[in-house]
């Protein structure tokens, strides 16, 4: 059974990891970068010579890996979906760095018998030797088994899209080994890997890790508005649906005033990102 005061106390400690530019390279090649080797506009994250570090790198940094699944937690690991992802991208992270991570868990609301949990985690990204903040992360869990625990009523904070016609839709077709080059950034999940893992997942085959997929939305919805993605302020999604290597995304996207956007993803006509809200950086 979830034990609600163990995940709330979790000790997360303060890892460190150090990253060279080969890191952040193999990370834009995991999103999808440099399939048209005549897009000279992704260079800058693919150039060791004079190289500018995509700000999403930063949710492969410092993780606290499987920590969810401490038995003394208690949480049915097999119902649990990674359902939200969000990012302040606060100063843009250099080629190579040493970085310090923390965590804590915000909040773990029940939303009753039957129908789960959800757990917010925060992470922040540190530069060990200046101290100064790269990123600050929150990461929403949906915890399908483990409802019923007596917590508090989880909130509904969901951002709601313009009921309009986007302003803009653009395709990013994903690479059918972008679940194999995005996994070597640290997600080790053999259910993007393994066929019989998937299907025992009831997919019927690997699938691309949902933060891939938050990654390419970060470059795909920067471009399409003449952005730069280095220039990302903040990014945040809900994760809808299913996205498989070699799928094509459409998304679909509404400018607001100022430098930002909201936006939605689909396969066909399954929504697989939604709720989506992007900033950047006046540069």
């Amino acid at each position: 059974m979830i034990d609600p005061a163990a995940i709330l106390a979790y000790d997360f400690g303060q890892p460190e990891q150090t990253y060279v530019p080969r890191d952040a390279i193999l990370y834009a090649l995991g999103v999808g970068l440099g399939s048209d080797a005549l897009d000279t506009a992704v260079l800058a994250f693919l150039d060791e010579r004079s190289l500018a570090v995509l700000p999403t790198f930063a949710v492969t940094l410092c993780t606290p890996g499987m920590w969810i699944r401490d038995p003394a937690l208690g949480v049915d690991f097999a119902k649990l979906v990674h359902s939200a992802q969000s990012a302040d991208f606060i100063a843009p992270l250099p080629p190579e760095a040493c970085v310090r991570g923390e965590a804590q868990v915000l909040s773990l609301t029940d939303r009753g018998e039957g129908k789960g949990a959800v757990l917010v985690l925060e992470r922040r990204i540190f530069d060990v030797a200046s101290g100064a903040m790269y990123c600050r992360l929150d990461q929403t869990l949906m915890l399908r088994g483990d409802g019923g625990f007596g917590g508090s009523p989880a909130p509904r904070n969901e951002i709601a899209l313009p009921d309009r016609v986007p302003d803009l839709t653009v395709s990013f077709a994903t690479s059918p080994r972008g679940a194999l080059i995005y996994r070597l950034s640290g997600d080790w999940n053999p259910l993007h890997l393994d066929p019989e893992v998937a299907r025992a997942a009831g997919f019927e085959r690997p699938i691309l890790q949902g933060l891939a997929s938050y990654g390419i939305a970060g470059v795909a919805v920067s471009r399409a508005v003449g952005r730069d993605p280095a220039a990302l302020s903040r990014l945040a999604c809900r994760f809808s649906g299913v996205v498989l290597p070699g799928d094509e995304l459409e998304f679909q996207i509404w400018q607001r005033e100022g430098a930002a956007a909201h936006f939605a993803a689909y396969v066909g006509n399954r929504k697989v990102l939604d709720g989506g809200e992007i900033t950047w950086r006046n540069t």
